[in-house]
């Protein structure tokens, strides 16, 4: 059976607000863009930052050192928190969607949603299953899937057909308890990154995506944004 795809989402701040404002989040949070690493430009984005999505290229090189990470972290037995809500990947495409998931269920206390909010609901009734389980019940969630499709619509860039390779990839950095997450619903576990705060999560997130930018120093295409509360 081939696995389901969706159209890919723009990594553009406004339609991710959109989206999961009709998911029924209200928007006293949302999505900006950070534009640069240095402390000048970070200064400028909003606080407190609840998480932080980076979007970026999978390269031979990143595919590489995906699989050298993997096997390094199978043997090393990281201890993840329980607390930590991780969806796998199961949909072509979906890794925006995923992301966003990943920001918003494990920030699910500070957030603020609708009484009738479908992300809420989702995230509420997918609490207790495993990541795989997880991934099953987003697969059949007709009103985040609904929401994707016309939200990938939404962007400044044509939206490429569904049989398109696609060769971005969302990730999502959290805080739990005071350790830096990397949730990407590619990879088997979340990846810890060592410790972290509410008021450090940006810098913190910012070094590691510094080290993916390294990794590929030829590559340009990559775009981070931070959620944070609405300053205005």
């Amino acid at each position: 059976m081939d696995c389901p795809r969706w159209l890919p989402l723009e990594s553009n701040p406004e339609v991710m607000t959109k989206f999961v404002s009709c998911l029924g989040m209200k928007p006293s949070w949302q999505f900006g863009d950070v534009y640069g690493l240095d402390p000048e430009l970070l200064s400028m984005v909003p606080r407190p930052v609840c998480a932080v999505l980076l979007l970026f290229p999978v390269t031979e090189k990143y595919e590489a050192f995906k699989e050298e990470e993997e096997e390094k972290l199978k043997d090393q037995r990281q201890e993840v928190s329980p607390d930590v809500y991780f969806i796998k990947q199961t949909i072509g495409n979906a890794c925006g969607t995923i992301g966003l998931i990943h920001a918003v269920a494990n920030n699910k206390a500070q957030l603020e949603f609708d009484s009738d909010s479908p992300l809420k609901k989702f995230i509420e009734q997918t609490s207790k299953m495993t990541p795989e389980e997880r991934a099953a019940f987003l697969e059949k969630d007709e009103s985040i899937r609904v929401t994707h499709e016309s939200s990938a619509q939404e962007g400044q860039t044509e939206a490429p057909s569904l049989d398109e390779k696609v060769n971005l990839h969302f990730i999502a950095f959290v805080n739990v308890g005071g350790k830096l997450y990397e949730l990407d619903g590619r990879k088997p576990f979340p990846v810890v990154h060592g410790k972290t705060s509410e008021d450090t999560l940006l810098e913190d997130a910012v070094e590691v995506c510094k080290a993916f930018m390294a990794r590929d120093p030829q590559e340009v295409r990559f775009t981070i944004i931070a959620l944070s509360k609405d300053s205005y």
